[in-house]
């Protein structure tokens, strides 16, 4: 309810007269360390809410954190705050977590033409330029990020590392394929956009055209050189999760028939994805690291822990050196 509302504020916000730039529109507190903002975005001319997650001690700077949904964007039930426990987990981390609501099925990234059913997703710039500069004046921030992203978003965060060099000193890839220009990618980018009835071509071009290159972040890898990156897979086996009692079975038989088998064929095209760009790096030289549950399929259990064992080395990356 509460959700639908400031999507429709935000609705309201953008389709007003266009602003000359991006801004925050309205801010509410859902609590003494959450926020969430309303923003303007220029680029895509409507506003999106912005969940934030603040430090308990919100007088000392603080790095930020932009933690991205998957396909769903955070529009569906499918989100880290409905899945996890990720606002427990971030409750005495001194960091701020920032994550939109919107997005879906857009891979946050710049689309080269409108489409029909997804209208142009501009959110490579949104979160690349427009969002972080009113992230760092609304909070006391110390202006040194990380981005990690689940599925979708496991892809995206590569691509807005390498567009925007030095905004983030680390990515992380939960479940993200990082190939975009091969078959196996484009079918698995085919399979997310046609949920949402979007046309593959309106986002980067023609199929294995110039753009799809251009945004393939295995071979634009050279560019990562100099952030930190974490990339974690499972083989698409059934593993620790996949049990009637876990909390995202709930119990369910056909929730856990789904999660084995679909959940397990999508992890295990994405775990070849993750391998490829293993390899890639290895050979350019590149620092990362690669997590392979011998288990896992593509669920919301597998990307809270994830984050959980991620997290200590993104908060180092995240010091003053």
């Amino acid at each position: 309810m509460v959700l639908a509302a400031l999507m429709a504020a935000a609705l309201c916000a953008g389709t007003a007269q266009a602003a000359p730039a991006s801004r925050i529109t309205s801010s509410y507190d859902d609590g003494p360390q959450e926020t969430t903002l309303v923003v303007y975005s220029a680029a895509m001319r409507q506003a999106y809410p912005i969940t934030v997650l603040k430090p308990r001690n919100q007088n000392k700077p603080a790095p930020v954190l932009y933690l991205l949904n998957g396909a769903g964007g955070g529009e569906d039930s499918a989100t880290w705050a409905a899945r996890t426990t990720y606002t427990k987990f971030f409750k005495n981390k001194n960091v701020y977590v920032v994550t939109p609501i919107g997005g879906a099925f857009s891979y946050y990234t710049d689309w080269m033409h409108r489409d029909l059913m997804l209208g142009k997703p501009m959110w490579q710039t949104f979160l690349t330029k427009e969002l972080p500069p009113l992230i760092n004046a609304k909070f006391n921030t110390t202006k040194r990020n990380a981005v990690a992203g689940i599925s979708m978003a496991g892809t995206s965060v590569f691509n807005l590392a390498i567009a925007k060099p030095g905004l983030y000193r680390s990515v992380a890839a939960f479940s993200g394929c990082a190939r975009t220009s091969d078959p196996l990618g484009q079918q698995y980018i085919k399979m997310v956009i046609d949920r949402g009835q979007g046309n593959i071509a309106n986002m980067w071009g023609p199929l294995n055209g110039p753009g799809w290159r251009k945004n393939d972040p295995y071979i634009q890898a050279p560019r990562l050189r100099g952030t930190k990156i974490y990339m974690t897979t499972g083989t698409g086996l059934p593993g620790a999760h996949e049990n009637l009692a876990d909390k995202g079975i709930a119990g369910d038989p056909g929730t856990l028939a789904n999660q084995t088998i679909v959940g397990g064929l999508i992890e295990a095209a994405v775990n070849q994805c993750t391998q490829d760009m293993a390899v890639r790096l290895s050979s350019l030289g590149i620092p990362f690291k690669l997590t392979t549950r011998p288990g896992g399929t593509h669920s919301w259990g597998y990307w809270e822990d994830d984050l959980h064992n991620t997290w200590p080395s993104l908060a180092r990356d995240l010091r003053t050196r």
